[in-house]
């Protein structure tokens, strides 16, 4: 074989693998590294889950006790009665009935402190309808100068509540009425005095008061009491009148 030929049969096979390669891929393929997966979800910042209060505890819940409008701030007297009065008049207020007072005198002649009375009712003339105003007797818790000599227990122990009016004539207003009995009505409680201690100034004295037309027995069988929003506690709680001051002097 000629040097030429030699040639020839190198470039045919070196053409056929050449081919080979090409048609069956002997070139190396490209290595691709396996994906990686992404985390499915981020680390998310802790939640902050607020802790709940704990509620307080309650108040203690204590009885709730009503405090009486006419509650004297001096030491109260030993009270067993309550004795009823009307003025007799057509018109009336504490300090007219103040000033007629002071022209008593007691049996030794000297002249009264002031009104006999502790408490007063008004009736629309002088005083408001249905108004009730403690006087300076129940203020200081000083005895009354309302039932007469001949007995002084009704004075001493005995609480004198006037109307104003003339119940001989006509009866109390529907604001007096109401208004009295809720008045006796606390301080019968208050001061524990038994039914049968709810008289009329009659009872213990020679006289018509508290009058022919006053409701004695639907005073004395009220057990509501009333309601305090049904009368007028005018001076209830104000300081004690200077009434008994100026006239401290005296005996009554």
């Amino acid at each position: 074989m000629f040097p030429s030929d030699h040639w020839r049969l190198g470039l045919w096979m070196g053409v056929g693998l050449l081919n080979a390669c090409l048609l069956g891929g002997c070139t190396r393929p490209a290595v691709v590294p396996p994906p990686t997966s992404a985390p499915s979800s981020l680390p998310s910042a802790p939640t902050y889950v607020p802790t709940p209060a704990v509620p307080s505890p309650p108040p203690p819940i204590s009885d709730v006790t009503y405090q009486n409008p006419w509650k004297p701030q001096s030491e109260p007297r030993d009270w067993k009665y309550i004795v009823l009065h009307h003025t007799a008049t057509d018109s009336g207020s504490v300090e007219s009935i103040h000033e007629s007072h002071l022209q008593n005198k007691d049996k030794s002649g000297k002249p009264w402190l002031g009104i006999g009375y502790h408490f007063v009712i008004g009736n629309g003339e002088g005083m408001g309808d249905g108004e009730i105003e403690p006087t300076f007797r129940w203020k200081e818790q000083m005895h009354g100068a309302h039932a007469g000599a001949s007995d002084p227990e009704y004075n001493q122990r005995g609480i004198g509540i006037c109307l104003v009016g003339n119940f001989e004539e006509k009866p109390p207003t529907s604001a007096q009425l109401s208004a009295v009995k809720t008045l006796v009505q606390t301080l019968k409680s208050e001061y524990r005095i038994s039914s049968g201690g709810i008289i009329g100034h009659r009872d213990v004295r020679e006289t018509e008061c508290p009058g022919k037309l006053f409701p004695m027995e639907s005073v004395l069988s009220d057990r509501s009491g009333g309601s305090f929003a049904d009368v007028n506690p005018a001076a209830a709680g104000t300081p004690a009148t200077s009434l008994a001051e100026r006239d401290r002097s005296t005996s009554r």
